[in-house]
């Protein structure tokens, strides 16, 4: 057994011996430490400190005994990738005008973006938030959040979900979700905002937690419940309680996630009323705040009709009852402050495995991202190249191209994001036959090479109808080489990103990667369009019922408007068919953040399935 005064003994080898010799002793000191010392992080500086010895005794010494303990390897790797060919974005001036007619376009839509986020950053409105933070005592949503997350940007997801929905606004469907880092780990967080209808749940407030635990699910991170709810809004009960995707799944799914070792985090900061009252007590760990937060399937008022029994909220359901009593809870906080600070600690004793703080060296785009507001199509016969958006997204505006003169219409590479690899995939047309198999081919090589895609999603208006046997033949043809690029997507075993920045039609959106083919995130530029056909492009359509396929007018006028309102990307948003509208330049830091939130799951702790933790 090899002990540590054998292990300074190397430093006074010869370089003779050690080279002779070095094969040998390696492996058996590693071998045998070992066994010595279970911990992982002792022995990988101890390599690393061993192989400094071995280069400065043995300069020409090569040892692979230690690969990662040569740090200069990747930065000479990386020094490599500076040889991709730089891509030129300047723009033709026979296109300025397209330019031009896109920048105004973009401005409109920025505009509308501006408004609504202004709307939504108010809540419930000025007299809610009053009854909040005045009678009731509380703090405001983005207030307690502030207080949990490090000092750093958040990703909140899904700002516009709730907007003008039949049943009325609910701003932000009454909830904010989204991704941000806690003591250095990045955490999926969902908090109600009580000052929207007091806290209660409609479906759209369902769909976005139930979107935002599979994102924890998919990328594995851990989840941070903030409970404020008064419960489900029964008017609409049959639209969010009884079917399988229904409220009864946020508690499913905590259970499959505590199994698959996501750990949950809860804090009751307010009430917890009916079926609310599971969120926190399914956790594995909750948090609950003196006078401010209760849980009870029916509270004083039901009590008093069903027993005529006169009961304080604290002594049916307050956080002395149930960190005393009945065990609901694991910790007592005497404020919202100290609630925040003990979920703080308890994520400290998650025994995560992260690795250093890395910087990641990389060089800014040549060209502007203000640019894009150019760039952003205003509809399909105002695109202009795609590689011109590339040359301001990705680092040094190099992109190594693959098949680049084959299937045209679709472009696909290689490049990086702040540093990051991806591949990318990128509509620059049509979806013919030959893009279609040129994106399978590229699509399955980064799943062979573990190399997350980014898809960059303009696809083209439907398709006119074939007029003759060999179109017939034609449109064949692609529809099976789509089928083959969909087949690829659906199975690539990487991390995926779409990025919508004009057309989402039809079933070229499923090739490229549309939410039903699950992406780990999908945001929309605010000029994209998400509809099954191009509103633009109705009139090409025949109607039911007409022989003369011509259609009536006031049908097709009627038809016209409502997939141009239903096809606009607030109306996508409001309802969760993304995970929200980012500024086009905003895009390579939300992409760059999304690929570095992708990459925490390697160094968490094993993904074995196990049970679940279960209260006793």
């Amino acid at each position: 057994m090899w002990n540590n005064i054998t292990a300074c003994s190397l430093w006074r080898l010869s370089p003779s011996f050690m080279s002779s010799r070095i094969q040998i002793l390696t492996p058996l000191f590693i071998r045998n430490y070992k066994d010595f010392c279970k911990d992982r992080q002792t022995i990988w500086t101890l390599q690393n400190s061993l192989c400094q010895v071995m280069k400065k005794t043995v300069p020409t010494l090569k040892c692979n005994m230690f690969p990662h303990c040569f740090a200069s390897n990747k930065a000479r790797y990386g020094q490599y990738t500076k040889t991709f060919p730089v891509l030129d974005g300047s723009i033709p001036s026979v296109c300025e005008h397209v330019f031009e007619e896109n920048l105004r376009n973009s401005e409109a839509c920025i505009q509308r973006y501006s408004e609504l986020l202004c709307k939504v950053s108010k809540g419930g409105g000025e007299n809610a938030i009053l009854r909040h933070t005045q009678r009731n005592k509380k703090l405001l949503v983005r207030e307690r959040l502030k207080m949990l997350l490090d000092d750093e940007t958040f990703l909140e997801l899904s700002p516009f979900a709730g907007f003008d929905l039949p049943y009325g606004n609910v701003p932000a469907a009454g909830c904010l979700t989204g991704i941000g880092k806690i003591c250095g780990v990045w955490c999926v967080f969902m908090a109600n905002d009580a000052t929207v209808k007091g806290g209660t749940i409609y479906p759209i407030s369902v769909k976005k937690q139930l979107r935002a635990q599979h994102i924890a699910i998919q990328n594995r991170l851990l989840s941070v419940y903030l409970v404020d709810s008064g419960g489900a809004f029964l008017p609409l009960q049959a639209e969010l309680f009884p079917d399988q995707s229904h409220g009864g799944r946020v508690f499913y799914n905590e259970a499959i996630m505590s199994a698959m070792k996501i750990p949950q985090v809860a804090v009751v900061c307010g009430s917890c009323t009916a079926g609310g009252a599971y969120l926190p007590t399914m956790a594995e760990e909750t948090v609950i705040v003196d006078k401010i937060g209760s849980m009870f399937l029916a509270g004083p008022p039901l009590v008093k009709a069903a027993t005529g029994e006169d009961i304080s909220p604290e002594d049916l359901g307050g956080a002395s009852m149930h960190s005393k009593v009945s065990g609901c809870v694991d910790h007592f906080a005497s404020s919202e402050k100290e609630a925040f600070e003990c979920v703080r600690n308890i994520i400290l004793t998650l025994n995560y495995e992260l690795p250093p703080e890395e910087t990641l060296e990389y060089d800014d785009p040549l060209y502007s991202a203000e640019e894009l507001l150019g760039l952003a199509p205003r509809g399909y016969n105002y695109t202009l190249h795609i590689k011109l958006i590339l040359s301001r997204l990705i680092d040094g505006s190099r992109f190594q191209e693959f098949k680049a003169e084959y299937g045209t219409t679709l472009v696909t590479g290689f490049a990086h994001m702040e540093g990051h690899l991806v591949g990318i995939v990128a509509n620059n047309g049509e979806l013919t036959h030959d893009a279609s198999l040129k994106g399978s081919h590229f699509v399955q090589l980064c799943s062979q090479r573990s190399i997350p895609l980014l898809f960059l999603q303009n696809t083209a208006p439907h398709a006119s109808e074939p007029t003759s046997l060999s179109q017939a033949e034609d449109h064949t043809n692609r529809l099976k080489a789509q089928a083959s690029m969909m087949a690829a997507v659906a199975c690539a075993a990487v991390p995926k990103i779409t990025l919508v920045i004009g057309g989402c039609f039809g079933n070229e959106s499923y090739a490229m990667c549309g939410r039903s083919f699950d992406p780990n995130f999908l945001f929309l530029w605010p000029n994209a369009r998400v509809a099954l056909v191009d509103s633009r492009h109705i009139s090409t359509f025949p109607q039911p019922g007409d022989d003369d396929c011509t259609g009536d007018d006031s049908g097709l006028k009627y038809l016209k408007e409502k997939l141009d309102e239903e096809s606009s990307a607030f109306h996508s948003s409001a309802r969760l068919w993304d995970d929200g509208i980012i500024l086009p330049q905003n895009s390579r830091k939300v992409i760059a953040q999304c690929l570095t939130i992708m990459k925490q799951q390697k160094y968490q702790i094993a993904s074995r399935q196990q049970y679940p933790v279960i209260r006793m």
